[in-house]
C-alpha cells in the first residue's frame, strides 16, 4: 500500500503524457515517443496505469469540494477558498473548484492509456487488468462529472485533434449518460478481480465498479435527476434538443434496487462486512473505554495488520497537515491543535436518542429542554464528567454522537504527544488520566475562543470523526504518524441504506427495514421496529421511512462527502444550506450564558442555480455547441 501511496502522489505531482493545456482536446506533440518508451519497461507500464487515478479528487482534503461544504459542520476557516461553496460566492467565470477539465483529462489520460495496453510487455492476465480498470476509471469520471453537472459530454473514444470548431460535442441527454456510463461500469466489472491485496487498495476491483454503478442509478432515481427539479426541465442543446428528463419515472428505483442487490451480494461474496472490532489501539491509548464507541471511532481509520472489511473503494492519498484530523484536533498549548471543525446544531439534531429516534420524537426526552443546563452524574460518566455542567441536549445519546461528537463537559479521546512539554496539562485531562481531554469551550475555557480569530469552535461543539485517539497533539502541533490510512469512497453500510432507500422509493418496506437495521444495530440502536414502537408507531407508512432512511444515512455518513451530494439530489438543499448555522454561546465565559442557541456569523446561500456546478464560461464560449447550466 505504501507503494501505491507513492506513486499516487507522484502521478499527482507530474502525471505522464499529459497537456498542460485547459481543453482536454489538446495534444502534447511529443507524446507519441513518451509512449513508446513507457510500452518498453514493466515498471513504466505501472506508472501509466496509476497515472489515470491521478486527476480523481482527494476526499480526504479540507480543500476538496464536498467535505465542509454542507450543513453538517461549520469552521473556524472560513477565509479558505473552499468556503466560497457554503457561501455560494462562485460563477463559472470563477467556480473556485471545478472538476471539469480535470476530469476530462482524466478520461483523455485513460484512452492514450488503453491504445497502448496490447503493445505492453506484460502478461495477458495483467492486460486484462489493465483494460478492466482503464474502463473502471473512464466509467468513473464520467460519473463524477454527471454527479457534479448533469448531463454532459460523452467521450466515448480519445478526441481527434482535427475536429473542427463547429463540430465540437455537446452536451449528452442525463438518461443517455446514464447508460452508457453503467454499461461501461459492467465492461469493467468482467475484466477486474473481486478484491486487491492490501498494498494495492485504491485500485479498482470487480465489487467497487458494481457498488459504483448502483450508487449512479441511485443519483439518476433521485429527484434532482429523476424529472422532479422543475428548473431544470427547460436544459437542452442550441439545436433545441433537451437534456433533462420530463417527468419521474417510478423504474428508476427499481433499476437502482436492482443494482444494489446486486452490489451488495457481489460485496458480501467478496468478504466485505461491516466493522465490528472492539479492542483496538487499546494499549496506546485505552480510551474510549466504552467497546461501541470504540468501534465507531475506528470505523473508517483501522487498516492495521488488513484491509478494513467495511471499505469497498478507498482513495490511498490520506491527509495533509491542514486536513480533517489537525482541523479537528482540540487545542493543546503553545499553539497545538486547530480545534476549528465544529458540528452544526443542524447536524447534531440528526443523532438519535439513547432510544434510537430523533429527539423531538422520544416520548423520553421530546417534552424536555434541549438546553437546560444538569449536573453530570456518576451513571453517565461515559458520556460526560460526573460532577461537570452540561446542557440535557448532550446526555443520553446515541453511540455515534459520544464517538464522533466533542461537547461541553464531555471528553475527546488523544494522546499528548510531548511529555516535556504537555500538550493537555493536568487540567484539561479528564480525572487526570492521559488520553481523555476535559472539553471546556467557554470563552476562557481550554477549547474556548479566548481572543483569537482563527483555531476556535464556532458552535462550542468539536468534531472527532476521522481522529485517531493515539495521535498526538504537542507544542510542535499535531502528530500524524497514523494519519495515511485509505479514506473510504464507497464502504458496505452505504450499500446497505442505499438498498434501503431504493427499496422505500420501491415500496419493498420490509426490505428496507433488514438493510436499515444491519447499520442501526451496528451503531448500538435498537431497530427501527423497536425505536418507533415507543413512539406509537407501529407500521410505517412511505414517507415516514423514507425520512427515517434519510436521517440514518445523514447520521452514519457524517463528514464522509456524502452530504454535499445528499442534500442535491433529495432537493433539500435550499432548505437546509442556505440559512447560516447555529451553536452555543461561545463568547460567553459562564457555562450559564453559553447554554444559549447563537447564530453564527458566517454568511450561508443557496439557490436553484447552486444544485449543479458551472461549467467554465472559458470552454463554453470556446464551444458553441456546449451549454451552460441554468443560473450560470
Amino acid at each position: 500500500m505504501k507503494r501505491l501511496y507513492k506513486m499516487v502522489l507522484l502521478a499527482s505531482a507530474s502525471v505522464l503524457l499529459t497537456s498542460s493545456c485547459s481543453s482536454y482536446l489538446d495534444i502534447v506533440p511529443d507524446e507519441r515517443a513518451q509512449e513508446d518508451d513507457v510500452v518498453k519497461d514493466k515498471n513504466k507500464n505501472w506508472d501509466y496505469m496509476y497515472s489515470c487515478y491521478a486527476y480523481l479528487p482527494n476526499p480526504a482534503n479540507t480543500q476538496s469540494l464536498d467535505l465542509l461544504t454542507g450543513d453538517e459542520v461549520i469552521t473556524a476557516f472560513e477565509h479558505e477558498r473552499w468556503a466560497a461553496f457554503p457561501k455560494g460566492t462562485y460563477n463559472s467565470t470563477d467556480p473556485v473548484i471545478s472538476y471539469w477539465n480535470t476530469f476530462f483529462q482524466g478520461i483523455r489520460q485513460c484512452y492514450m492509456m488503453q491504445r497502448k495496453i496490447n503493445e505492453m510487455q506484460v502478461d495477458e492476465d495483467t492486460k486484462k487488468d489493465y483494460r478492466g480498470q482503464i474502463d473502471f476509471l473512464l466509467a468513473y469520471y464520467h460519473y463524477l462529472l454527471v454527479r457534479c453537472y448533469g448531463p454532459v459530454i460523452l467521450v466515448k473514444s480519445l478526441p481527434d485533434v482535427n475536429t473542427k470548431v463547429e463540430d465540437y460535442a455537446s452536451r449528452t441527454p442525463l438518461d443517455e449518460c446514464v447508460q452508457w456510463i453503467a454499461d461501461k461500469f459492467d465492461e469493467a466489472a468482467k475484466n477486474l478481480p473481486a478484491t486487491r491485496e492490501q498494498r494495492r487498495v485504491g485500485l479498482a476491483t470487480s465489487t467497487a465498479a458494481k457498488g459504483l454503478k448502483a450508487q449512479l442509478l441511485l443519483l439518476a432515481a433521485s429527484p434532482l435527476f429523476n424529472g422532479e427539479a422543475e428548473f431544470l426541465k427547460d436544459l437542452k442543446n442550441p439545436d433545441g434538443k433537451l437534456l433533462m428528463p420530463q417527468a419521474k419515472d417510478p423504474q428508476k428505483w427499481i433499476k437502482a434496487k436492482d443494482a444494489l442487490k446486486e452490489a451488495i451480494a457481489a460485496a458480501e461474496a467478496a468478504g466485505h462486512s461491516l466493522y465490528t472490532k472492539t479492542g483496538q489501539f487499546v494499549s496506546l491509548n485505552k480510551f474510549p473505554k466504552n467497546a461501541q464507541q470504540r468501534t465507531l471511532r475506528y470505523n473508517i481509520l483501522d487498516w492495521t495488520g488488513e484491509a478494513n472489511p467495511e471499505v469497498i473503494f478507498a482513495d490511498t492519498r490520506g491527509e495533509g497537515w491542514y486536513d480533517l484530523a489537525g482541523k479537528s484536533s482540540p487545542k493543546g498549548e503553545g499553539g497545538s491543535g486547530w480545534n476549528g471543525v465544529a458540528p452544526t446544531w443542524n447536524m447534531l439534531n440528526r443523532f438519535y436518542t439513547k432510544n434510537g429516534l430523533p429527539w423531538d420524537e422520544d416520548p423520553e426526552f421530546k417534552d424536555q429542554s434541549k438546553l437546560e443546563l444538569v449536573t453530570v452524574d456518576a451513571t453517565q460518566s461515559e458520556e460526560a464528567m460526573p460532577g461537570k455542567q452540561t446542557i440535557k441536549f448532550n446526555l443520553g445519546r446515541e453511540p455515534r454522537f459520544y464517538a464522533w461528537i466533542g461537547f461541553q463537559g464531555g471528553y475527546y479521546e488523544i494522546l499528548n504527544k510531548d511529555k516535556s512539554n504537555p500538550a493537555f496539562p493536568k487540567t484539561y485531562l479528564a480525572n487526570g488520566e492521559e488520553g481523555n481531554v476535559l472539553l471546556d469551550f467557554t470563552k476562557n475555557g481550554n477549547q474556548g475562543r479566548g481572543n483569537r480569530n482563527n483555531n476556535y469552535s464556532p458552535t462550542g461543539y468539536l468534531n472527532k470523526k476521522g481522529v485517531y485517539p493515539e495521535e498526538g497533539v504537542g507544542k510542535g502541533g499535531v502528530d500524524f504518524t497514523l494519519k495515511h490510512h485509505p479514506w473510504p469512497v464507497l464502504r458496505l453500510a452505504d450499500l446497505y441504506l442505499a438498498y434501503a432507500e431504493a427499496c422505500v422509493e420501491a415500496g419493498d418496506n420490509a426490505t428496507a427495514l433488514t438493510y436499515l437495521n444491519k447499520v442501526r444495530v451496528r451503531a448500538g440502536i435498537p431497530t427501527a421496529e423497536e425505536s418507533w414502537k415507543l413512539a406509537g408507531v407501529t407500521s410505517f407508512s412511505q414517507a415516514k421511512l423514507r425520512q427515517i432512511v434519510r436521517q440514518e444515512r445523514q447520521v452514519e455518513f457524517y463528514l464522509e462527502n456524502q452530504n454535499f451530494w445528499d442534500m442535491r439530489r433529495w432537493l433539500q438543499a435550499e432548505k437546509y444550506f442556505g440559512v447560516k448555522a447555529q451553536g452555543m454561546n461561545i463568547q460567553a465565559t459562564t457555562i450559564a450564558d453559553f447554554a444559549h442557541l447563537t447564530e453564527v456569523p458566517f454568511e450561508r446561500a443557496f439557490g436553484k442555480h447552486n444544485y449543479l456546478l458551472p461549467i467554465p464560461v472559458a470552454d463554453v464560449n470556446r464551444n458553441g455547441n456546449l451549454v451552460n447550466n441554468p443560473g450560470y
